[in-house]
């Protein structure tokens, strides 16, 4: 069923323990989440998670979503470049995204297209670099 209802977005499907794991181009990522939702067979109406994944060479969004009638979870996927890194905007399919997509541009530097206020959650403005990437630099502190 998932499969053929996602074979226009050519996602690559793997599985990892309980998760069935999609992932998308980012240029497909908007109407796969949008058929993910409106799909009947699907219903996956509910974004339980979205975080950002930082990695040496690219950052990897990822949607925990959630069918709360049909009762079965999917991981989706994708991922964006280093330099400059952004994807779609899921505001418009789940709106528990807001929260989340601010969280991942404060720490992680994400742009995410076409939300509707990206303002800073977690951190102030003016806050210079993005603390959930592994090349910000830290303080050493002693143990004592």
């Amino acid at each position: 069923m998932l499969p053929e209802a996602l074979k226009a977005f050519q996602p690559q499907v793997t599985a990892s323990l309980d998760e069935v794991m999609l992932t998308v181009e980012r240029e497909r990522l908007l109407d796969t989440c949008r058929t993910l939702r409106e799909d009947p067979r699907l219903s996956f109406d509910f974004l339980r998670c979205l975080s950002v994944v930082d990695y040496k060479d690219h950052f990897e969004v990822v949607y925990h979503l959630w069918s709360m009638g049909k009762r079965h979870k999917v991981v989706l996927k994708t991922k964006t470049g280093t330099e400059a890194p952004a994807v779609p905007s899921v505001v418009t399919v789940w709106k528990t995204a807001d929260w989340f997509e601010r969280e991942g541009r404060d720490l992680f530097g994400v742009t995410f297209e076409g939300h509707p206020n990206l303002v800073p959650l977690l951190l102030w403005e003016g806050f210079e670099g993005f603390p959930g990437r592994k090349s910000y630099p830290f303080h050493e502190y002693a143990e004592y």
